[in-house]
């Protein structure tokens, strides 16, 4: 069973308490969750990797001005400042969809898995106007909501690092909103999940958000509403 999963199952026994190994293991486990929520996003790294990709980027923050207040008010990581609305403004009104790829609680997700994912998706995409991605720091998934409202996008994609766990520090998410709208709630939303390597594989994660956009662009709503065979949706 362990061959097949990195959850700590039948970790042995040293005396009453665990193998030396298993709590080294542990230990560093536990680290590379924090350094997952503390690490600052390389936003200029990541500019890089999407323009080489030939992608246009657009960056804005949240009203959080640093990690500490991030953490401590969700609130305002859901909330452009007021010179991210004003950047927002000089993008194209005519997109149907926009990505907004976010720091979220997992700076490692996004460096790791954001490009890959994007580079996955495209060819998923044709037919459909995609808008400058965006890039947000200190960012909750709402605030894709108010990119969206900001540019007349139909659909919103908030690409964001998952709260990490003790054996996926780079786990990304995938949040997707038909008609987005400061004020949306959580039931409005598709999510995707556990987005890497060891987890919902790159490849197959790109088939069904592609999926639930080309849905939620028929059906003309997202979230729990919507129901649809994945299967079909791309033909």
């Amino acid at each position: 069973m362990r061959r097949h999963t990195a959850a700590r199952i039948a970790l042995g026994r040293s005396g009453s308490s665990l193998p030396t190994r298993e709590v080294l293991a542990f230990g560093l486990a536990h680290a590379q969750a924090r350094d997952a929520v503390h690490l600052p996003l390389d936003v200029s790294a990541l500019r890089a990797q999407l323009e080489g990709e030939q992608f246009a980027v657009v960056e804005v923050a949240s009203r959080a001005a640093d990690r500490a207040a991030y953490l401590a008010r969700p609130d305002w990581g859901r909330r452009l400042q007021p010179e991210a609305l004003a950047a927002l403004k000089t993008m194209p009104r005519d997109a149907e969809l926009v990505f907004v790829v976010s720091d979220g609680l997992s700076s490692t997700a996004v460096q790791s898995n954001a490009v890959p994912l994007l580079q996955a998706l495209m060819p998923l995409l044709t037919g459909i106007a995609i808008a400058p991605v965006v890039i947000a720091t200190q960012a909750r998934v709402a605030l894709a909501d108010e990119v969206g409202e900001c540019i007349a996008a139909r659909i919103a994609v908030s690409l964001i690092g998952e709260r990490p766990g003790l054996s996926s520090p780079d786990s990304l998410g995938a949040y997707i909103t038909y008609a987005p709208k400061v004020g949306n709630t959580d039931e409005a939303r598709n999510c995707i999940s556990n987005i890497r390597p060891e987890g919902f594989a790159i490849g197959s994660a790109a088939l069904l958000i592609a999926a639930n956009i080309r849905a939620a662009l028929r059906a003309q709503l997202s979230g729990v509403a919507l129901r649809f065979d994945p299967s079909k949706a791309l033909t």
